[in-house]
């Protein structure tokens, strides 16, 4: 079974001091299930990484060890994401674009979603989207 990884897990994962038990079990499963990501995925693991070593909580070889890790995740990157549901979905919820793209992936592909994010965690629960959580069937919706 895949599910969609959204960037918090990873950033969570990839940064010691946001060390997360959730996170930690979830990319444990990246060993034996396909993640999918929007291609946003990867400028936001960049993002993040690069807002980290700006504040000083990485420094620039950290940060690009960091990056390193996260080009190593088997994760699918989806090219063909439903720009205008994302919008609906992003404008029904109050999320923002990026993120409503992991949530419309998940919709599309019937797959479950794991991230950390409090308001993704909430649309997708409203939209009946599983949540995984580390253990080796997602949460209901």
């Amino acid at each position: 079974m895949s599910f969609v990884l959204d960037a918090s897990v990873v950033v969570a994962w990839l940064l010691d001091d946001e060390d997360d038990p959730v996170a930690r079990a979830v990319l444990e499963r990246l060993a034996s299930e396909a993640a999918l990501v929007p291609q946003a995925w990867h400028v936001e693991v960049r993002s993040a990484l690069l807002g980290a070593e700006r504040r000083g909580r990485l420094q620039p070889a950290q940060a690009d060890d960091c990056l390193g890790r996260a080009r190593e995740l088997p994760v699918q990157t989806d090219s063909s994401p439903d720009l205008d549901r994302a919008f609906a979905l992003a404008r029904a919820r109050r999320l923002s674009v990026y993120d409503a793209l992991y949530l419309e992936l998940a919709l599309r592909t019937g797959t479950p979603l794991a991230t950390l994010d409090r308001a993704l965690t909430g649309a997708a629960r409203a939209e009946s989207v599983g949540l995984v959580r580390g253990s080796t069937s997602p949460d209901s919706a």
